[in-house]
């Protein structure tokens, strides 16, 4: 075999080799901005049912001790997170909850603090005739709707987000990723664990109210 053909083929595997780098580092980059939009969903989704719960806890459909434990828990989930307060919400929660010198929260490991409002929360609505009677009012009705609407978008974003975490770990695992370490200084993505438990009074998750249990939802 000649020497050009011997420099040809190490060219070829030189360039397949490097071809293959490239797309595992492109593929990890992605899956690393899946997880971190992911994410964002997941805290988009969960502010939002906060701020639902934080509604109802100031509508005066609740009974009194119900709201003072759901505002408290509503507002500790809305303390959680790098979120511009919206000006409807600042309103809701006063000047004197507002962080003087700006509109930005904190961000804390919110994982326990979101699992004590679901728990709140189930506990609120764990009397099918009080969330009948929350529904007899047009308000409650459709801040019952809201919040069910917006605690079933958790459910799907944060299951979302969890695969996304999976596929990227698996990804970090392969034997020449980690040899070559093509991950490069980027953390290794974890799932989000929490509380995020249905209440039965609300009917089964996605199911819009009056479908039979069991059946497709329409």
């Amino acid at each position: 075999m000649r020497w050009s053909e011997i420099t040809v083929y190490v060219t070829i595997v030189v360039a397949l080799a490097l071809w293959w780098v490239w797309v595992a580092a492109s593929r990890l980059d992605r899956l690393h901005r899946k997880v971190g939009t992911s994410r964002a969903v997941v805290d988009a989704q969960l502010v939002r049912r906060a701020t639902v719960a934080a509604e109802l806890a100031t509508s005066g459909l609740l009974d009194p001790v119900s709201s003072v434990l759901v505002g408290e828990a509503a507002w500790a989930a809305l303390s959680t997170g790098a979120v511009e307060l919206a000006p409807d919400l600042r309103e809701l929660l006063g000047p004197d909850d507002v962080p003087p010198g700006g509109d930005v929260l904190l961000a804390v490991d919110r994982s326990g603090i979101e699992s004590e409002l679901s728990a709140t929360l189930r506990e609120a609505l764990d009397d099918a005739d009080e969330v009948a009677a929350l529904r007899a009012d047009p308000a409650g009705d459709e801040l019952v709707d809201l919040l069910a609407s917006s605690w079933y978008r958790v459910q799907l974003a944060r299951r979302f987000h969890n695969e996304a975490v999976a596929q990227t770990q698996r990804a970090r695992r392969g034997p020449l990723v980690r040899l070559l370490r093509l991950a490069g200084h980027a953390p290794e993505p974890q799932s989000l664990e929490l509380d995020d438990s249905w209440p039965e009074t609300l009917g089964r998750p996605g199911a819009r109210r009056g479908t039979v249990e069991g059946s497709p939802p329409r």
